[in-house]
């Protein structure tokens, strides 16, 4: 069962910020019409992003930050 949390703010998502759905960490923040908000990991995100983008009145994605994770050093540079 998902639960809906209302939305407090506008603000990054942070480490602390789970998924709704799986408790990893969430990187998109679905704000619905009841002015409550669900929040995604990266898979559960691009499962349902049709559907929600239909029924959300915002989304604030930060999947982008996944990008940003530094490469592991490979064996020439250890």
């Amino acid at each position: 069962m998902t639960t809906a949390t209302p939305v407090i703010a506008d603000r990054p998502l942070t480490a602390t910020d789970r998924c709704d759905r799986c408790g990893a960490q969430a990187y998109v923040r679905a704000v619905l019409g009841s002015d409550s908000e669900l929040l995604f990991c990266a898979h559960h995100w691009h499962a349902n992003a049709d559907a929600l983008r239909a029924v959300a009145t915002d989304v604030y994605d930060e999947l982008d930050r996944l990008a940003a994770v530094p490469a592991t050093a490979s064996a020439e540079e250890r």
